[in-house]
């Protein structure tokens, strides 16, 4: 079994789970700071984000070594980030929850989404975010940041370990992205949780459904009652859940 990429069964799985589910699923087996804080959609899309983290970290920029004349190098770390992200991965970008300019613009979100990229995360902020909220590629950030990420930050390091909306991300971990925000699984650890969110729904939208017919909660959510787990079993044969 490869232990380093994503199986398609499970990124399945994982698109039809919410963040919420994912991280009580996480809290389960004793992971708990696992869901990206103040980062929130540039726009819902109304489907899961999924794929794995490559990142993309900055540091306070240094005046001397951060005009804007570094552009030009060909080799500048967010340049090529935006070239190198895989197909179907995540950009990452640990911003240090500092929103005072942008981590990146619409161009280059523009370049990952026709590269195939899954989708870019940041806990700062991104320029041009309304033309971003409207690409067909899903976005998060704090909030919307017009200066050039060169006022405030210097990219440093491609692939390596960070911290991203006060979450530890390192290259590889699941990122799973809905309306809500953003959740990151350890790799070794995705088939197990994803496994166990969609459980998780299955009982999720069969106490949802007694909810709407004027069931109370106690002894249904949880299921402490007898009678709830077989009305559950029946539910999911009749609904093929």
């Amino acid at each position: 079994m490869n232990t380093t990429e994503l199986n398609a069964e499970t990124r399945d799985k994982l698109m039809h789970v919410s963040t919420a589910t994912l991280s009580t699923a996480l809290f389960k087996i004793g992971l708990k700071n696992q869901f990206l804080q103040d980062v929130h959609p540039v726009s819902a899309k109304g489907t899961n984000m999924v794929g794995q983290a490559y990142t993309l970290r900055y540091i306070p920029a240094r005046e001397d070594l951060n005009p804007i004349s570094v552009f030009q190098n060909p080799r500048h770390p967010q340049r090529v980030a935006v070239e190198e992200c895989p197909p179907g991965h995540v950009m990452v970008i640990d911003s240090r929850k500092d929103a005072r300019a942008a981590s990146a613009g619409s161009i280059l979100v523009t370049r990952m989404m026709k590269r195939g990229v899954a989708g870019v995360v940041t806990d700062g902020g991104f320029r041009d975010s309304p033309e971003i909220g409207t690409l067909d590629i899903p976005c998060y950030h704090n909030r919307p940041s017009a200066p050039t990420n060169l006022t405030i930050h210097q990219a440093i390091e491609l692939n390596g370990p960070i911290g991203c909306g006060d979450v530890a991300v390192f290259p590889g971990d699941v990122i799973v992205g809905d309306d809500e925000g953003v959740v990151v699984i350890p790799l070794y650890v995705a088939d197990e949780i994803a496994h166990e969110a969609r459980e998780m729904t299955a009982f999720e939208d069969f106490v949802t459904e007694r909810v709407n017919e004027g069931t109370g909660i106690i002894g249904l959510y949880p299921a402490t009652k007898e009678e709830t787990k077989a009305s559950f079993a029946a539910w999911r044969d009749k609904n093929g859940r």
